[in-house]
């Protein structure tokens, strides 16, 4: 009897399985996005990108989808820089298991990054690099401090580090480039230093250099480029 009364159940759950329909499938993660790599400014620190952090958690990034690189300011970008920030990208892919990321570089950061895409193996690593008021062509402001530091130099017009830069393409491989560059900026001097041939050169309107970390217009132009 009281195998009887086992089997009905049973079978009475099957039938209601088969009367239910088909299970629906356990809801999949909604997609993931790219690691987003944030890389500070000249005697800056990963604090200046709040204002930027936030626009991105608002569009849809978790935490383990957005870096903050910090490093020393005052070394080298050839010698120094673009080595640690291929091991500081090595370790996001393998932390994230992805097998590309996205670069958003302000100022000084944009050159490390590019001699790291260009130089160190980038192309195949990196999707999208953005440069936020970036000397890609040197700004005639760091010869102010190019006696006694390293990065100074490093930006200057026609030094070592720009003319590498410069040489043959400058936006190589498939990735995407995207630059961001103020008429009213007092950093980058001059101010079509920061556009690079093959990138999308974007106008941000007149903006005090740190402006374009904060500004709604440029956070909304580096979202639809990460997109």
């Amino acid at each position: 009897m009281r195998r009887s009364v086992s089997s009905l159940l049973a079978l009475s759950a099957a039938l209601a399985a088969l009367l239910a329909g088909p299970q629906a499938a356990p809801a999949r993660a909604a997609a993931g996005h790219r690691p987003v790599i944030l890389v500070h400014g000249y005697n800056a620190d990963p604090g200046v990108w709040g204002s930027l952090d936030a626009r991105l958690r608002a569009a849809g990034y978790a935490d383990g989808e957005i870096f903050r690189w910090g490093y020393d300011t005052h070394q080298s970008v050839n010698e120094v820089l673009a080595g640690r920030f291929a091991a500081y990208v090595d370790d996001v892919r393998r932390r994230t298991g992805a097998d590309r990321v996205d670069i958003v570089a302000h100022s000084y950061g944009s050159l490390p990054t590019r001699w790291y895409v260009k130089y160190g193996g980038g192309t195949a690593t990196v999707a999208h690099w953005i440069s936020l008021a970036g000397p890609n062509h040197g700004t005639s402001v760091a010869w102010a401090c190019a006696l006694w530091d390293q990065a100074c130099r490093d930006m200057s017009p026609g030094s070592w580090v720009q003319n590498r830069l410069a040489e043959g393409d400058e936006t190589p491989g498939p990735v995407a480039y995207t630059t961001f560059w103020s008429n009213c900026d007092e950093v980058i001097n001059p101010d079509d230093s920061v556009p690079l041939t093959g990138a999308d050169n974007r106008p941000a309107g007149c903006l005090k250099h740190n402006a374009l970390l904060t500004d709604d217009g440029v956070a909304r132009g580096v979202l639809a480029a990460l997109a």
